[in-house]
C-alpha cells in the first residue's frame, strides 16, 4: 500500500495547491470588480457582444465587462456569473452575505482599470446597479470578488436578430439560457436541405453568406456545455433585416 499512498498524496496535494493558486474554493474563485458606465443607461451596456439593448436582450441591468482571460474573444458574451464581495478581505467596502448574478455582455481590456483587466487576471467591470449589489458607492473604486459560473435563467425563448443585407446574414442570438454562452450555430433556409455552419462575427453576432431571402429560417445552436436545441421556422419568409424574432424554446 505504501508505494501507492505516497503518489495518491502527491497528487492531492498537487490539486490543492493548484486550487489555492487560482483561487479555487468550493468551486468559488477570487477575482475583484469594479463599476462603469455610470453617467450612462445601465441597458446600453452591450458594448464588445454586440447586445443593442441588455434589456432587449434579455438581461436586464445586471451585466459587466470581462478581462481577457473570462472573455476569450467573445466565447463568454451571455454567460451567467454569481458573484460576492469578499467580506472578510475587505469589511469597510463589501456588503457582507450579498450576492448578484450577472450576465456578461462586455469586454475589459488590458491596460483599463489600473492594469486589473491584464492577463492573467479576472476582473469584472460591472454596471453599476449590479455593483452595488454588492459593495458601497465610495472612494474604494475595486473590491475583491468571489466567483461562479451558474445557469442563466431567461424569461420566454431563445431570441434571433436578423442583421446584413442581401446574401450577408448576420445573426445575434440573446436570451439564452442554461450555459448561456453559444459554442456553434448553425441556419437552414426552408428550401436548404442541409444545416449551413455559421462562424462567429464578433461576440453573439454570428454570419453566413447565403441568400436565405424569401424563406422560412431555423437555426440550431450548440452551448459550451454541449446541449444542443433546433429552432425550427421560427423565422417566417415575410422576415426584413432588422427585425427580432422569439422561439418558443429554451435551454435549462
Amino acid at each position: 500500500m505504501g508505494p501507492f499512498i505516497i503518489p495518491f498524496v502527491k497528487v492531492w496535494l498537487l490539486f490543492f495547491i493548484v486550487g489555492t493558486i487560482f483561487g479555487a474554493v468550493n468551486g468559488w474563485f477570487n477575482a475583484h470588480a469594479t463599476f462603469y458606465g455610470a453617467d450612462q443607461s445601465p441597458f446600453s451596456l452591450g458594448g464588445a457582444c454586440g447586445y443593442d439593448n441588455t434589456l432587449h436582450a434579455g438581461f436586464g441591468a445586471n451585466t459587466a465587462a470581462l478581462s481577457g482571460a473570462l472573455f476569450r474573444d467573445g466565447e463568454a458574451c451571455g454567460a451567467c456569473y454569481q458573484l460576492r464581495c469578499d467580506y472578510r478581505a475587505d469589511p469597510k467596502w463589501c456588503l457582507r452575505r450579498a450576492s448578484v448574478t450577472i450576465t456578461a455582455t462586455n469586454f475589459c481590456p488590458s491596460n483599463n482599470n489600473g492594469g486589473w483587466c491584464n492577463p492573467p487576471h479576472h476582473h469584472f467591470d460591472m454596471s453599476l446597479p449590479a455593483f452595488l449589489r454588492i459593495a458601497r458607492h465610495g472612494d474604494e473604486g475595486i473590491v475583491p470578488v468571489l466567483y461562479r459560473r451558474v445557469p442563466c435563467k431567461r424569461r420566454g425563448g431563445v431570441r434571433f436578430t436578423l442583421k446584413g443585407q442581401s446574401s450577408f446574414n448576420m445573426v445575434m442570438i440573446t436570451n439564452v439560457g442554461g450555459s448561456g454562452n453559444v459554442k456553434a450555430a448553425w441556419i437552414r433556409g426552408s428550401r436548404t436541405s442541409t444545416w449551413l455552419p455559421m462562424n462567429r462575427n464578433w461576440g453573439a453576432n454570428w454570419q453566413s453568406s447565403i441568400d436565405l431571402r424569401n424563406q422560412r429560417l431555423s437555426f440550431k445552436l450548440t452551448l459550451v456545455d454541449g446541449k444542443t436545441l433546433e429552432f425550427l421556422n421560427v423565422v417566417p419568409s415575410t422576415w426584413k433585416f432588422g427585425q427580432t424574432f422569439a422561439s418558443t424554446r429554451q435551454f435549462f
